[in-house]
Parts: structure tokens; sequence; C-alpha cells
């Protein structure tokens, strides 16, 4: 069912709260996902004080987690659910009309910035952690006038797709390339620079806040959360190879096996 999604403000939801789509006993339904991500990212240190979240897109629904919860005691019935399609329709971007809405909270601030990798990247689903590794690396890049994180020459690359509509990973050698944006005061208004940021880097699954965290994005949760992972350890290395002095960027020859006859 497709609500009406004209002269509506932005928190209505349809008469039937359909709370059906939040309710199933299989692990992998998008309302159970999301706050078992969630807390297991809790344990990471990357949603820690309420902030961060994740959403999963299933076909035209898409799954968000609520702002304002405390996000390792998540619950399934604290999950919202809009459609993609209704979204598109609507007259005006800030304005969006939830299938589903929780009993308390609020929508999330971050909703924009996930529909834009599920728009314009045909994701499956997308991670916004605040990683204290993310922000300590757009420190690092701020001291050096920099909005882009660089780094090549390390084995966790691979862990990255090589683009949107694009198929294998990046190899050891090759350099992985993140944009970072600068942070406004209010989350929303990140979505037009964040926007602008996927279209100047086509290939990245990823966008650095400055000062914030970051936003990353996959084909489906299992990508979506692989890279967040294998980002977030090169997030790690790159701050301590800084500390020691050690360049992100280097210029290593391919090592060529020497085969015995």
């Amino acid at each position: 069912m497709t609500p009406p999604t004209t002269g509506l403000p932005a928190e209505n939801t349809t008469d039937n709260n359909n709370d059906h789509l939040v309710q199933s006993d299989d692990p992998e339904h998008p309302a159970n996902l999301i706050p078992s991500l969630c807390a297991k990212f809790w344990t990471l240190g990357w949603v820690t004080g309420t902030g961060g979240g994740a959403s999963i897109r299933d076909d035209d629904l898409v799954y968000l987690a609520p702002s304002g919860v405390q996000k390792e005691l998540m619950k399934p019935s604290d999950i919202y659910v809009l459609s993609l399609a209704a979204q598109a329709q609507s007259l005006s971007r800030r304005q969006r009309v939830y299938l589903r809405s929780p009993p308390v909270y609020k929508p999330s601030q971050c909703t924009p910035l996930f529909l834009a990798a599920f728009t314009k990247r045909n994701a499956g689903c997308c991670i916004h952690t605040h990683s204290h590794w993310a922000v300590l690396v757009t420190l690092i890049l701020e001291q050096q006038g920099s909005k882009e994180f660089r780094i090549n020459n390390i084995e966790q690359i691979k862990g990255f797709g090589k683009g949107f509509q694009k198929s294998g990973n990046l190899g050891y050698h090759d350099t992985l390339v993140i944009p970072v944006i600068e942070n406004t005061a209010h989350e929303e208004d990140l979505t037009e620079f964040l926007e602008e940021a996927m279209d100047k880097y086509p290939d990245t699954y990823a966008v650095l806040v400055r000062r914030h965290g970051v936003y990353v994005w996959g084909d489906n949760v299992h990508k979506a959360k692989t890279q967040c992972e294998s980002l977030d350890y090169l997030f790690q290395l790159a701050v301590e190879m800084k500390q020691l002095g050690l360049p992100w960027i280097t210029d290593i020859e391919p090592t060529i096996p020497t085969r015995k006859e």
C-alpha cells in the first residue's frame, strides 16, 4: 500500500501503521538485522551516545534506525519503514511519508543520506558510523588541506569493489580514494554535499564527513558491513602510520615469484 505523498508533514504516516512490516522470525529480515548490526557496531565504538545508524533496502522498502535510540538496545519495533517509489513522487525532498513509524522516537536525519546511496548507487545497505578513527583521519587531512583520503599498497584495500557497476575488487597495489565533505550543523544538510561527492567520485563506496564520521554503502548488507570494517581498519592504520612518520602513498614494485621448472 503506497501512501499519498502530497501536502503531508515529514513525519506523517498512513492511518494503518503497518506493524507487520517489522515483525518476522527471520533473523535476516531487515527489521531484525538493523538492531543486531547496531549492537555489534556499539561494541566497536562506532555508534555510541545514540550516534550513527544503519539502513537496509529490500526492493522498494527502506528500513531505517530511528533518531535518539541507544543503538545497543534497539528493537525491531523501533524501526521506520518508507517506500522509495513514494519518496520519489514527493514534491519536496524533505517531505517523507513513512509506511511504518515506531510509537516513540523521531526519524533519523541520516535518512536522506541513506536514500542517496539507494537511489544513486542502487545500494542494498548503508551504514553511518562516528568512528573516532574516521574522525581522526579527517583531522589529519584538514591539517594537510586535503579533501581526499588516499592509501595504497596495503592488503586490506582488497576489501573494496572497483566501483559502481564494475566487477571485481581493488588490488593490493591500487590506490583507495575516499572523498571528504565538510560537516554541517544539521545532518540532513549534508545531503547535497554527499551527492556531489558521489558524482565526483563515481567509484567510491564511502564518504568521510569532517569532524563527524563516515557513510559506507554496499550492494547488500554483507558488502556494506565488510567494507565498513575494512575502512575502519585502514583509518586506524593510517592514524598510526602518521604517528610513525610513515607515508600513506608509496611506490612499491610488484613482487614477481620465481617459478622453478
